[in-house]
C-alpha cells in the first residue's frame, strides 16, 4: 500500500505539472497511442463474448447470449428514434440478462450474500515502504499514465470533436494519482481510467457531469450496499460482451479519425506504422518474449501491453523525426 500511496502521488503531481510536458504529446502521438488502446481492447470483448475466464468459455450458451445481447444493440440503436439511440447498450444488456437468467446463468443466490450494508476501513493494512516496491509501482503508474492520456484524448475527440487541451491532460492525470493514493489508505488498489467508456461515450455522445456524477453514486451505492453491488457482478460475461464488444471497435475507428485529422504526410505515417507494428508486434501473446533480455522490471511493465510501448515508441520518433520529412516533388 505504500507503494501504490507514492506512486500515486508522483502521477498526481505529474498531472499538475502538464504544462511543461504536454508539448511532446503531439496529435499524431495521440492518435498512435488512442488506436492501440482499440486493439488491445479486442481480445477483451472476445475472452467476455465466449463467457470470460472460465471452463465454459466458447460454449454455445455463452455464444448464443453474447450474439442475442448483440442484436438487441443493434436493433434498438437502428429502430429507435432520438436520444433514446443513447440507450441501446442498456436494453441489449437488459435483454441478455433477462434471457441469461432463464438459460440457467445467472446465480441469484449471491444478490443478499454479504449483508445489507458494508463500510469502507481505514487503513485495513499497515502502510509500509519497501524501495524496490516503490520503484516497480512508480513505472507501472507512469506505463498507466500514458493510457489516461490515450483515453482523454479519445473521450475529447469522440465526444466533444476536438483536440484534448492542457487542462484536460493535467486534471485527468491528478485525479488518477490522487485517487490512487486516497484508495491506498482504504486498502483498495490503484485506480486508472476505463478504456471501456471511451467506447461507450463514443457511441452514445453523452459527456453530460450530471450523468458521469448519476453513475458514480451508483458506483458508491454498490460499494457500501453489497445486494446492489452483488446485482452488477451476477451479469454474465457473455452478456456483458455482447454489448461491449462493438464498443471496442469504435475507440479504434476515433484513433483512424485522429490520425486523418492529424494528416497523412510521411512524417505522421511513419509515426503510426512504426510504433503500430512494434506496440502490437513484440507485445503479442507468441511474441512477447522477445524482450526476454532485458531486465525483469521492464518485461514485466512492457510485455504485453502494446499502449505502453506504442506511447514509448511513438515519443521518440515525433522527437526524433526532421519535421520537413515529407519527400519533395521533383519539379
Amino acid at each position: 500500500m505504500g507503494a501504490v500511496l507514492i506512486g500515486g502521488l508522483i502521477e498526481g503531481c505529474l498531472g499538475l505539472l502538464a504544462r511543461y510536458w504536454k508539448k511532446i504529446i503531439t496529435p499524431i502521438v495521440a492518435a498512435s497511442v488512442v488506436t492501440s488502446i482499440g486493439f488491445s481492447l479486442f481480445s477483451v470483448g472476445t475472452r467476455s463474448f465466449g463467457g470470460g475466464y472460465s471452463e465454459s468459455f466458447g460454449s454455445a450458451k455463452n455464444l448464443l447470449l453474447g450474439i442475442i445481447t448483440l442484436a438487441a444493440c443493434l436493433l434498438f440503436n437502428i429502430f429507435a428514434k432520438s436520444y433514446w439511440k443513447q440507450l441501446s447498450v442498456l436494453f441489449g444488456l437488459i435483454v441478455g440478462y433477462i434471457l441469461a437468467i432463464f438459460m440457467g446463468k445467472v446465480d441469484l443466490s449471491i444478490i443478499f450474500n454479504g449483508g445489507l450494508i458494508t463500510l469502507p476501513h481505514l487503513l485495513p493494512f499497515k502502510i509500509k515502504f519497501d524501495l524496490g516496491a516503490i520503484i516497480a509501482v512508480v513505472v507501472i503508474f507512469l506505463v498507466s499514465a500514458t493510457e489516461t492520456i490515450g483515453d482523454t484524448s479519445a473521450l475529447v475527440n469522440s465526444g466533444l470533436n476536438r483536440e484534448v487541451t492542457e487542462e484536460e491532460i493535467s486534471d485527468s492525470l491528478a485525479c488518477d494519482g490522487f485517487c490512487s493514493s486516497i484508495s491506498s489508505l482504504f486498502g483498495c488498489p490503484p485506480i486508472t481510467s476505463f478504456s471501456q467508456n471511451v467506447s461507450l461515450i463514443n457511441i452514445t455522445k453523452v459527456v453530460n457531469r450530471f450523468t458521469i456524477a448519476t453513475g458514480a453514486i451508483c458506483m458508491i451505492l454498490a460499494g457500501l450496499l453489497p445486494p446492489i453491488g452483488n446485482f452488477f457482478s451476477s451479469l454474465p460475461e457473455s452478456v456483458l460482451g455482447g454489448g461491449t464488444i462493438m464498443m471496442f471497435g469504435t475507440i479504434l475507428t476515433s484513433g483512424i479519425e485522429m490520425i486523418a485529422k492529424a494528416g497523412f504526410n510521411q512524417r505522421n505515417v511513419t509515426i503510426v506504422a512504426l510504433s503500430l507494428a512494434v506496440g502490437i508486434g513484440f507485445t503479442s501473446g507468441t511474441e512477447a518474449d522477445i524482450g526476454h533480455i532485458f531486465p525483469q522490471i521492464i518485461q514485466d511493465v512492457f510485455a504485453g501491453n502494446c499502449v505502453a510501448v506504442v506511447f514509448v515508441v511513438s515519443i521518440i520518433l515525433s522527437l526524433v523525426l526532421p519535421k520537413d520529412k515529407d519527400i519533395k516533388k521533383i519539379k
